[in-house]
This record gives structure tokens, sequence and C-alpha cells, in this order.
């Protein structure tokens, strides 16, 4: 699954991660599935080619790409994480909660507060979304139970302990969280939101270890065939917890990125963070069924899913009233649609 690193010459970090060696032609069933949705759109939704757009598929798939980079190690590796999206909430609402403290910001968050302090508030819900994931991955390899399981159970504790916490009450955030989440880098003439910056370097780093690592090629191994990779010396039982601590952390980071954005913290959020973020990384053509896989098809998929809903909410539809109420139904069906030709297009490929 993995490209020869004995090769003579070795493409940049960068370049490699845009020209992914290991793609084959099944690969650009994803791509043809973005590029119908972009022509689509900008048929028949007003406005949709213009500069406006991509800087809102960028906002908008920001966070989705930070959780959905470490949920594709999760897969890689052949498991599946329920959690992501109650982890990122619980991390959020920790910190809205510690920033609020005497020792922060105090009550309604509105003293400044210093470097050291905002490190603390921002450390602390990582620090502890690390232990979830920890958790959910050393009993998932002992009990010998389906991920899914524990990291449901591990759901609903993130999902008490967040509601337990805040009372229900909203929490403001840190002022850098709000310039992550709603900040703009100036570069080549363009405004372009800094929460993507971030994305990228996120998605850059995952696609450094899977490829170019041999954790990474641990994990493509122990999705592949976990008993084969076990014989061969692999502590498959540590790659799932890895695995599973990578996406509880980038979970967290979604969550305060997320935070940030709409610039206060409450339980309402990232209630879709789960299913968007693993059809996102089954849009992209990563198996649900482990070893195959790769941070520039999570990409993909990202980009397809944010064009599709940011084209949905450009488009306007004559005689139809509440259109608002359907956009849920027609992304539904449009992602089915591409799921499913995608799968079959996939599948025929390695036939």
């Amino acid at each position: 699954m993995t490209s020869d690193s004995s090769s003579a010459s070795q493409p940049g970090a960068l370049q490699s991660f845009f020209k992914n060696r290991d793609w084959q032609a099944a690969d650009f069933a994803p791509l043809a599935s973005l590029a119908v949705i972009f022509v689509f759109f900008a048929i028949v939704a007003d406005g949709f080619l213009r500069l406006s757009t991509i800087q809102l598929v960028l906002e908008q798939g920001s966070v989705l790409a930070v959780v959905a980079m470490g949920l594709t190690f999760v897969l890689l590796c052949g498991e599946i994480d329920l959690s992501v999206g109650t982890v990122a909430l619980l991390s959020a609402c920790l910190c809205g909660i510690l920033f609020e403290k005497p020792f922060a910001a105090g009550p309604d968050g509105k003293a400044e507060i210093g470097f050291i302090t905002t490190t603390i508030v921002l450390v602390v819900p990582i620090v502890a979304a690390l232990i979830a994931g920890l958790v959910s991955g050393l009993l998932t390899v002992s009990s010998g139970l389906p991920s899914f399981i524990i990291t449901l159970a591990m759901m609903n504790i993130a999902t008490g302990l967040a509601r337990f916490l805040t009372k229900s009450k909203k929490f403001n955030v840190p002022p850098f969280l709000k310039d992550v989440g709603n900040g703009d880098i100036f570069v080549a003439g363009v405004f372009w939101p800094f929460s993507a910056a971030i994305a990228a370097v996120v998605l850059l780093i995952g696609h450094i270890v899977l490829t170019h690592t041999r954790f990474g090629r641990y994990v493509f191994m122990t999705g592949g065939n976990r008993e084969a990779a076990r014989l061969a010396g692999i502590r498959t039982k540590l790659i799932v917890v890895a695995c599973l601590a990578i996406c509880a952390v980038t979970a967290a980071m979604g969550g305060l990125m997320n935070a940030g954005r709409l610039e206060s913290v409450s339980l309402d959020q990232n209630a879709d963070l789960l299913l968007n973020a693993v059809t996102c990384v089954v849009l992209g053509g990563t198996s649900l069924f482990g070893g195959e896989g790769s941070m520039g098809r999570t990409l993909l998929g990202v980009v397809t899913f944010t064009v599709l809903k940011v084209g949905l909410d450009k488009l306007k539809i004559p005689g139809i009233q509440d259109l608002d109420l359907l956009r849920p139904f027609l992304l539904g069906i449009v992602l089915m649609l591409s799921l499913v030709i995608n799968g079959l297009v996939m599948k025929r490929g390695k036939n």
C-alpha cells in the first residue's frame, strides 16, 4: 500500500501530498463525482463561480478536514470511532468552562488572558480527549469487543460529561480560537481562512506519517490483514490504540476550531460531525474495512462534501417554498448516489 522508499529521487512532501503515487484508476471515481457536482452547481446556482465560494468551502471544510484526518487512521487499521463528535463537543465545553474560571477570563469571559493561561485552556481539553482515545483503544484491544461498541459507550460518556459540566449553559471561548475560526491570512493578494491553513498542515502531517514512516506502513498492514501483520511481528494492538488516540486528538482540535468559528460553546454543536466526517472519508475512497485509503483521498472527500453543501445553500428552485427544510433531503440523495457510484466503480476497478 506504500511507495518504495528506496527510489533514487523522492518528491517533496507537499508535492507528494497532492500527487499521491498510490492512487489507482478507481481513485478517479471520487474526482469524477466532484467534477459533476461542481459543473452542476456552476450552471444552476447563481453566484457559485466566485472567489467567495472557494473561501466558503475552505472555511466550512476546515473542521471536517481536521476530524477526518484522524478518522482516516482509524478506518485504515480496520476500526471505527463513533465518539468523535461528542469528544469534540466535550473538548470545546472544557475549553469554555476553563476560560470562564477565575484564574482565566472570569465569568462571561470578559477579562484578558495571557499566553500561558491561553495555552492551559487549550491544552487541557486536548489532553482530556487524548485520554479518552487511549481508554477507548485499550478497552478495544483488551476486551476483544468491536471498536464501535467501545466508542459508542465513550460517546455516551462524553455527552454525559459535557451536559453535567456545562449545565446546558453557553460559554465564551478565548480570542485566539475566534481568530482561528474566523481570521484570515493574506496570500497572493487574497484573504484566505486561517482555519483552512491549519487543516492543510494537519492533513499534510497525516500524509507524511502514512506514507513516509514505519508507523504508517504498519497501519496499512494492520488494516489489510491483521493476523498476517501480527505474525510478521507488528504490535497490531498498539497500532489500534495509537490510531484511536490520534482520532480523539484531531476530534478535539476540530471541536475547538468549530467553537472558535461560532465564537461560543453550547451543547448543540457538532451534532452532525461524526456522520459528516465518516461520509467525507468514505466519499474519498477510503475503505471501511481497512487497509486502503490515503490523506489525498480524504482531502478529496472533504472538498466534494463541502462543495455539495455550499452549492445546495446557493441553490434556488422556483416554485418551492421552504427550500431550507428540503436541503438535508437533497444532500442525502446526492451523497447516496455518489457513494454507490464510487463503490461500484472501485469494485469494478479491482476486478
